[in-house]
């Protein structure tokens, strides 16, 4: 028996509303410095680490929005019979690095949900698209998060 039901799977290509994002030399620093980064274009700001998208595209959350593990809202889902959720993978696909004074468009959408079987049980994969690109419509980068609720 599916715990997936037609409703559910009928939410497999909806989007968020694209998110625009200004970049600063200054964001780019205080990222690179808190992660530790070593490479110098990062520390000097002129370009982005890679993981600096992570959590980018997602609106300013208060402290009382965040979700019970301490994570802001992320895509919308369904109600889905399965409540515990984790990471279960990142994929980058860079087109050009993200650079001081890029002005970025994010869009968020869940692009797949399916069912597997875990050796404690069933398991749902989730699958969400950030594409990202500049304001002008110019390919920055793609990633493809995958989380398993259980």
């Amino acid at each position: 028996m599916s715990l997936l039901t037609n409703e559910m799977k009928a939410w497999i290509g909806r989007c968020e509303p694209p998110l625009r994002v200004e970049i600063t030399r200054r964001d780019i620093q205080k990222y690179s410095i808190a992660t530790e980064q070593t490479k110098q274009a990062y520390l000097d700001g002129d370009e982005a680490p890679p993981m600096f998208v992570f959590n980018l595209f997602r609106p300013l959350t208060g402290i009382g929005q965040l979700q019970t593990d301490g994570l802001p809202p992320g895509v919308s889902l369904p109600e889905l019979p399965l409540k515990r959720t984790m990471a279960a993978g990142t994929q980058l696909k860079i087109e050009r690095p993200i650079r001081a004074g890029d002005v970025l468009v994010g869009t968020l959408t869940l692009t797949d949900m399916f069912e597997k079987s875990g050796s404690q049980g069933p398991l749902i994969f989730l699958v969400n698209e950030l594409k990202v690109t500049t304001d002008s419509g110019e390919p920055v980068l793609t990633e493809v998060q995958t989380q398993i609720a259980r």
